[in-house]
């Protein structure tokens, strides 16, 4: 009996979506520190590209979306945007101590704060600026839960171990 082609075309997506995850990065604002640390990333030095993980410039071709920077009143709408065009499942990573919540920019009168003000986030990651490795961390962080979300059948599941468990945080204590 053969197998079900909608089936076998979902499993090959999810096989390369965890084999090859594509970022895209979005600044909202701050001293773009957390984004040369970014870029340092995909240098020869650290290269995560021979993991497969891909820098692109379109929402529209990402799996995850890396958010720096607090998020400004006029960011605000651009950044929701931006999120809405990424494909199901997505995912979002607030980075630094500003993506988390607003940083040494918290409480200014054009400051909404941290990144979860926005749009949902899925994985906190602390620093000023947070170091390539943490980065690379992160990035790992969210494929894993991209692995137990395909287990799982969707995200709903974790909706119910957020109440208890809290977020996910990287390099840091829970912001």
């Amino acid at each position: 009996m053969a197998a079900d082609p909608v089936s076998l075309s979902k499993r090959l997506v999810n096989w390369a979506r965890l084999r090859s995850p594509w970022i895209t990065l979005y600044n909202s604002g701050g001293c773009n520190a957390c984004d040369i640390e970014i870029l340092a990333c995909l240098i020869p030095r650290f290269d995560v590209e021979r993991f497969g993980i891909l820098a692109k410039g379109s929402p529209r071709h990402a799996d995850i979306l890396v958010v720096t920077g607090p998020v400004t009143l006029k960011q605000a709408p651009r950044l929701r945007r931006v999120w809405e065009q990424i494909p199901e499942p997505k995912y979002v990573i607030a980075t630094g101590a500003c993506g988390a919540g607003g940083g040494v920019f918290q409480g200014l009168y054009h400051v909404v704060g941290g990144v979860d003000q926005v749009i949902p986030v899925d994985v906190f990651m602390a620093g000023c600026p947070p170091r390539p490795d943490e980065i690379i961390n992160a990035v790992v962080t969210c494929l894993t839960l991209m692995k137990e979300d395909l287990d799982h059948g969707g995200r709903a599941w974790r909706q119910k171990g957020k109440e208890d468990a809290g977020k996910n945080v990287i390099g840091g204590t829970a912001v």
